[in-house]
């Protein structure tokens, strides 16, 4: 079995990181002879040139930049380990780094994540939103702690992920006041002369919503597609049209965006899953997260008719 070298490596981490010989050289107090020698030496175990000439500065190959990354995160647990040896310092907050697909609704994300903030030790949270597959590519460099999305993670990508179900909720549609009246009374067939507004094409709650109006033999007057819903409910907020969102989020749609329940989706059903590296949840903040969501928030799901409707 190969080994790396790790003093090789950290001479080169170093370098990386202060982008020349002469600091890290300051920084290590060794000759810039002595540590040129050793990251040719890691060159030669890996096959790879791990600098390039740009100037006449030194700047990373395409595989310098990968072993990087890979250096960097090695020496990061291991100062993280010897911080939780020695007792993590007191008010240091604990970081979770959270990728959230950019198709889940804000406010559930908002629910599941503060959560992380009612640990005893304090919290740093970092998000970052995108879409599904980039946030996996993510996941697998270890860039982010967990991801939040609304599918299983995508096994073409070909990263070996684990799914976490936290939640599902039923799916209903909502419109302004004025159109939640005009086309209640006939739903689901009122959907063929309503304007309406769905998510982007390709993603599960789209799909999911597809199969439902083919089941109900209903081909539906589409006006626009989002890919966020945020911005699907402002433009219902507007009267643009009836919009779907799940039934969790039905108070919440009803005082922000001032939207009324026209009608509810049976057998349609938004899931919301946590995707890790690992089998078994170790982050405590993950963990916190993963329990509010079952504990919390989808076992208190209004069943029907949630949103306040006009007289």
């Amino acid at each position: 079995m190969e080994w790396v070298n790790y003093h090789h490596l950290l001479y080169f981490w170093l370098v990386a990181r202060e982008g020349s010989l002469a600091a890290a050289s300051a920084e290590l107090r060794l000759a810039q002879s002595t540590i040129s020698k050793q990251i040719h030496l890691l060159e030669d175990t890996l096959g790879h040139k791990l600098f390039g000439k740009s100037g006449r500065r030194l700047a990373l190959t395409e595989s310098g930049r990968t072993v990087y990354r890979y250096a960097d995160e090695i020496f990061t647990i291991g100062r993280e380990m010897l911080e939780t040896l020695r007792g993590r310092p007191v008010g240091k907050p604990l970081r979770l780094t959270v990728g959230v697909a950019d198709v889940l609704p804000k406010v559930v994300t908002e629910r599941v994540l503060s959560a992380a903030w009612r640990l005893p030790e304090p919290v740093r949270l970092i998000c970052r939103e995108g879409k599904p597959d980039r946030l996996l590519a993510d996941l697998a460099l270890h860039e982010l702690d967990v991801m939040l999305t609304d599918a299983p993670a995508n096994p073409a990508v070909g990263v070996r992920a684990f799914n976490h179900l936290l939640g599902e909720s039923e799916m209903a549609f909502f419109g302004r006041a004025d159109l939640a009246k005009r086309y209640r009374s006939r739903f689901p067939a009122s959907l063929r002369d309503a304007p309406v507004l769905l998510p982007a094409e390709n993603t599960a709650s789209r799909l999911a919503i597809e199969q439902w109006l083919d089941a109900q033999d209903i081909r539906a007057n589409v006006v626009g597609e989002f890919e966020d819903p945020a911005l699907m409910k402002v433009f219902g907020l507007q009267g643009a049209g009836l919009y779907p969102a799940t039934m969790v989020t039905a108070k919440e749609i009803a005082i922000q965006y001032k939207a009324r329940w026209v009608g509810q989706m049976q057998g349609v059903k938004e899931r919301f899953y946590a995707v890790t590296l690992k089998r078994k949840i170790e982050h405590p903040g993950v963990i916190a997260i993963r329990e509010a969501a079952r504990s919390l928030i989808f076992t208190h799901e209004p069943v029907a008719g949630p949103a306040p409707r006009d007289g």
